[in-house]
């Protein structure tokens, strides 16, 4: 009788235990909150892509609530620095591009070692940069951009973003390699020289996708897309032809998307690379890209570095024949 007591009481004991597993697993998980932290002011081009990009991240990374963090300082260096100083829990994530972030490494001092401190997960935007004017008066190809504002008597401006911008970078670029000295106008943002160029008032403009979409489809802007290196691009509607240019593959594109502090583990960036793949396969997040102006295309982790490598070179021999800011390593 004992010995049939112990038994029963063992599996009811048993029968309890697996009793409290079938409810904890039919308990929801708890929710991870999650910073995405943006080196660009809220608001600002650069926080748009993000933020459109976040719902999606959340759809296909389970358990994780997104929220934005915007550290627009020093050049996006604020925010670099908060990456690289959090916990490789996945709590912090990065959003970075490139070549803005190889660009820090070379025009301000200490960049470089920060850069070393954190992991590119891998790239899920490409924005085609696009040189543009107001029709009929629009380029057609690098050539006519070039004689419109080489920089003589009768030049007319090659209007940009600020120092530093991708599209900036690109205008540098575009000098170094026509070799021949252009007249060159940063403006103060996007927008700025945007309305210019709606304005009439330059040669032409270079400016991301995204920024000028918009005019392009009502056409009141015209002119012509730089096509990445060794990519064909799936035009969004309203998107102006695609030139290839060899020459320009430094900034042909803008690539974006997520980074880590190097203490983070390889789970934690297998998981965010599928979590990534999964976003750029999802037909939604293509719809938010025709509308954003951008390409939904994955770039790994290795490719990316290798890419951002490349061009972490060649901006340093561009910085030191045209210093693109006032302060830096010069």
């Amino acid at each position: 009788m004992a010995a049939g007591l112990a038994g029963c009481g063992l599996a009811l004991a048993g029968g309890r235990r697996a009793q409290a597993r079938q409810t904890q697993a039919r308990q929801p998980q708890a929710r991870q909150t999650v910073t995405l932290v943006v080196g660009a002011a809220a608001g600002s081009g650069a926080d748009q892509h993000a933020r459109a990009f976040v719902p999606f991240l959340e759809r296909h990374l389970p358990h994780a609530n997104l929220t934005v963090e915007n550290l627009p300082g020093e050049a996006g260096l604020a925010a670099l620095r908060r990456l690289a100083d959090a916990q490789g829990d996945g709590s912090v994530l990065g959003w970075v591009a490139t070549p803005a972030l190889p660009a820090r490494a070379v025009d301000t001092v200490g960049a470089g070692a920060l850069l070393k401190r954190l992991v590119l997960v891998g790239a899920m935007q490409q924005e085609p940069l696009v040189f543009t004017a107001a029709p009929p008066d629009a380029p057609a190809s690098i050539g006519a951009v070039l004689r419109r504002t080489v920089a003589d008597g009768a030049a007319r401006a090659l209007g940009t973003p600020p120092a530093g911008s991708p599209a900036h970078l690109t205008a540098l670029q575009l000098q170094a390699q026509a070799g021949m000295r252009l007249n060159i106008v940063a403006f103060p943002s996007a927008a700025a020289a945007r309305q210019a160029a709606l304005d009439g008032t330059l040669g032409a403009a270079v400016l991301g996708l995204g920024d000028v979409l918009a005019a392009l489809r009502v056409d009141e802007l015209a002119g012509f897309a730089l096509a990445a290196p060794g990519q064909d691009m799936a035009e969004p509607g309203g998107m102006p032809p695609v030139v290839h240019a060899p020459g320009l593959a430094l900034s042909a594109a803008v690539h974006r998307g997520l980074a880590v502090p190097a203490s983070a583990g390889a789970a934690l960036v297998e998981r965010l690379q599928a979590a990534l793949r999964a976003v750029v396969a999802d037909p939604e997040c293509h719809d938010q890209a025709a509308a954003d102006g951008f390409l939904p295309r994955y770039l790994d982790g290795p490719d990316w570095r290798a890419l951002a490598s490349g061009q972490r070179a060649a901006l340093a021999r561009l910085w030191l024949a045209t210093p693109w800011r006032g302060t830096g390593i010069g």
